[in-house]
C-alpha cells in the first residue's frame, strides 16, 4: 500500500471510530479503544523504518530488543540484516544450554530360513517345522555437540558393533572451529578395543562461491603398525540444482570416485562411477518427490561392479511431524534378496536390514514388496491416522486454551466495531442502492463443512455482513492476500482450523455467491 492509500484508510477508520461521533457512554468507550488501536497501527506504518520491520517480521520484529540503537533511514535489506544480527546475538546467549544429539540403531536380521530352508537335506528332522529368524548383527552409535563459543564446538561420539557374537566399540572426541565465513577445521581423537588410537584432521574450505573442497587425513595406530589414510572431495555447483563431486581416497581401500547429483523440488538423480580396491562400480539412482503433505517419495537404483549387480527400489513417507518411515527392497546377484526398513525420528535413525534369501527367488521378491505395503496400510488406518487425529485435536485444544483470552478480546473488539459501523453501513447501502451497485446480502467467515467425510465436524462461522459492507467503496470490495481475521469487525472463530469466507451479494440487481479461502485475495464483483 502506498502512503496515500494508508492515509486514506486511516482517515476513513478515524471517522468511523472517532469517540466524539458517539453519545452513548458504552459506545464512546469502545470507540476510544478502537481509535487508539488504529492510531498505533498508523504510527508503525507511516514510519518507513518501523513499517519495513513490520512488513518483514510482523509484531515480533517490533518487540525485538536492540532496535533503539539502529541508525534510522535504513533500507528493508539493511533492516533484515540488522534483525538477523540481533537474532544471532540472542542465539549465542543460548549456545551454552544447547546440544545436537544424533543417534543410529541398526539391527540386522537373518530370515533366510523362511525361503531357503526347503532346500536343506534335514527338513524332515523333528522340531524343525518352524523357520528360525535370528539377529546376527547390531550397531549403535550416538553423538552430541557442545558449543563452547560462537566459533568452537566440541563433539563427543561413540559406537558399538557386534556380528555373530563378535564385536567391539570405539569412542571419539572432536573439536571443530569455524575459522571464517569460508571454512572450518576439525581435530579428532579416538580409541577402541579393536583398533588403537586414532588421530585425524578435517578441513573444509570454500574456494569460490560455486566450489568447495574437503580434506580428511587420519593416522590409525594398531598392532600391525600405523595406517595412514587420506580422503579429498572437490565439489562444484554445475547449475542451480546440480552438484558435481570428485573424490580421491588413499589408504587401506584406495579409490577414485566421481558423481553428479541433481536435486530439484520434484526429483533427486545421482550417477556415480568408482575405480578402486577392492571395489569398482557404477551406480545410477532416481527418486521422485510427490508434492503432498506426507512428503511421499519413491526411489530406484541400479549398482553394478566387481561384487555383482544390485537393483533397489522403495518408498518413504512422513507418518508424523517428526517421523519418516521408509522401506527398500534389494535384489542382487550374488547377494540375494533383502528388505531394509528405516525409521527417522527427529535426529535418531532406526535401521532394520532383513536378509530373506541368498538366491533370486520370485516369492521372496513378491513378499518383500507386498508385505510392507499391506502392513503399512493396515497400521496407517488402524493406528497412525487415529493417533494423528487425536494429537491434532489435543494441539488444537491447547492452542484454543492458550489463546482464549486473546480471542475473547478480539471478539469484543469486533463486536464493538460492528456496532460502531451501523450508521456508516446504512449510508453505504443507501448510496449503493441508488446506483444499483454492490450490496452484501449475507456474509459468513469461519469453518464450513461440505465434505461428506467430515459431516460429523461442527460448523463454526460468524456473520460478517456488516463489516464487509463497510469495506465497499465505489461498488467494489477488494481484499488482499492475508488472513481475513484481521479485518475490522472480524475475529477468528476457530483457532488453528481451516477457514473460508462465503459471500452472497447483489450487483446490478442480480444475486451472486462466492467462496474464498482465508488467505486468498478477493475482488467483487467478479470480472
Amino acid at each position: 500500500a502506498s502512503q496515500e492509500e494508508l492515509k486514506a484508510a486511516y482517515r476513513r477508520l478515524c471517522m468511523l471510530y472517532h469517540p466524539d461521533k458517539h453519545r452513548d457512554p458504552e459506545l464512546k468507550r469502545q470507540a476510544e479503544q478502537l481509535f487508539n488501536l488504529v492510531h498505533q497501527a498508523y504510527e508503525v506504518l507511516s514510519d518507513p523504518q518501523t513499517r519495513a520491520i513490520y512488513d518483514i517480521y510482523g509484531r515480533r520484529g517490533l518487540e525485538m530488543e536492540g532496535w533503539e540503537v539502529v541508525e534510522r533511514r535504513r533500507t528493508p535489506a539493511e533492516i533484515r540484516e540488522e534483525f538477523e544480527r540481533l537474532q544471532r546475538e540472542r542465539e549465542e546467549r543460548r549456545l551454552q544450554q544447547r546440544t545436537n544429539p544424533k543417534g543410529t540403531i541398526s539391527v540386522g536380521i537373518d530370515a533366510t530360513d523362511l525361503f531357503d530352508r526347503y532346500d536343506e537335506e534335514y527338513e524332515d528332522v523333528p522340531g524343525n517345522n518352524f523357520p528360525q529368524i535370528e539377529i546376527n548383527k547390531m550397531h549403535i552409535s550416538q553423538s552430541i555437540e557442545a558449543p563452547l563459543t560462537s566459533t568452537d564446538t566440541a563433539i563427543l561420539s561413540g559406537s558399538l558393533s557386534t556380528q555373530n557374537g563378535n564385536g567391539g566399540g570405539s569412542i571419539n572426541f572432536a573439536l571443530r572451529r569455524v575459522t571464517s565465513a569460508k571454512g572450518w577445521g576439525e581435530l579428532e581423537f579416538g580409541a577402541g578395543d579393536l583398533q588403537g588410537p586414532l588421530f585425524g584432521l578435517k578441513i573444509f574450505r570454500n574456494l569460490t562461491p560455486r566450489c568447495f573442497i574437503t580434506t580428511n587425513c587420519a593416522l590409525q595406530f594398531s598392532s600391525r603398525g600405523i595406517r595412514p589414510g587420506l580422503t579429498t572431495v572437490l565439489a562444484r555447483h554445475l547449475d542451480k540444482n546440480t552438484m558435481g563431486y570428485l573424490q580421491w581416497r588413499w589408504g587401506l581401500q584406495s579409490a577414485m570416485n566421481t558423481s553428479i547429483v541433481r536435486d530439484t523440488k520434484t526429483s533427486h538423480f545421482t550417477v556415480a562411477l568408482q575405480l578402486g580396491i577392492p571395489h569398482s562400480f557404477m551406480m545410477v539412482s532416481y527418486q521422485h518427490k510427490f508434492q503432498d503433505e506426507d512428503q511421499t517419495r519413491v526411489k530406484g537404483s541400479l549398482k553394478a561392479g566387481f561384487f555383482g549387480t544390485i537393483v533397489e527400489y522403495g518408498a518413504e513417507r512422513k507418518i508424523s511431524r517428526h517421523s519418516i518411515l521408509g522401506a527398500t527392497v534389494s535384489v542382487g546377484v550374488p547377494q540375494g534378496v533383502s528388505l531394509k526398513i528405516k525409521l527417522n525420528r527427529a535426529s535418531q535413525t532406526y535401521f532394520f536390514p532383513i536378509h530373506l534369501t541368498d538366491q533370486m527367488l520370485p516369492s521372496a521378491v513378491f513378499y518383500a514388496t507386498v508385505g510392507p505395503l499391506v502392513i503399512y496400510l493396515a497400521m496407517h488406518r488402524l493406528i497412525i491416522r487415529p493417533y494423528l487425529r487425536a494429537q491434532k485435536e489435543k494441539e488444537l485444544d491447547k492452542q484454543r486454551e492458550s489463546t482464549a483470552s486473546d480471542v475473547q478480546q478480539k471478539k469484543e473488539e469486533a463486536e464493538a466495531a460492528v456496532r460502531l459501523m451501523q450508521e456508516s453501513v446504512r449510508r453505504v447501502i443507501e448510496a449503493e442502492e441508488a446506483r444499483m451497485g454492490l450490496i452484501i446480502v449475507n456474509a459468513w467467515y469461519g469453518k464450513f463443512v461440505n465434505d461428506q467425510s467430515r459431516k460429523n465436524e461442527k460448523v463454526k462461522v460468524i456473520d460478517v455482513t456488516v463489516p464487509l459492507q463497510c469495506l465497499v467503496k465505489d461498488s467494489k470490495l477488494i481484499l488482499t492476500e492475508a488472513s481475513k481475521a484481521g479485518l475490522p469487525g472480524f475475529y477468528d472463530p476457530c483457532v488453528g482450523e481451516e477457514k473460508s469466507l462465503k459471500v452472497l451479494y447483489q450487483f446490478r440487481g442480480v444475486l451472486h455467491q462466492v467462496m474464498s479461502a482465508d488467505n486468498e485475495a478477493l475482488r467483487i464483483p467478479k470480472q
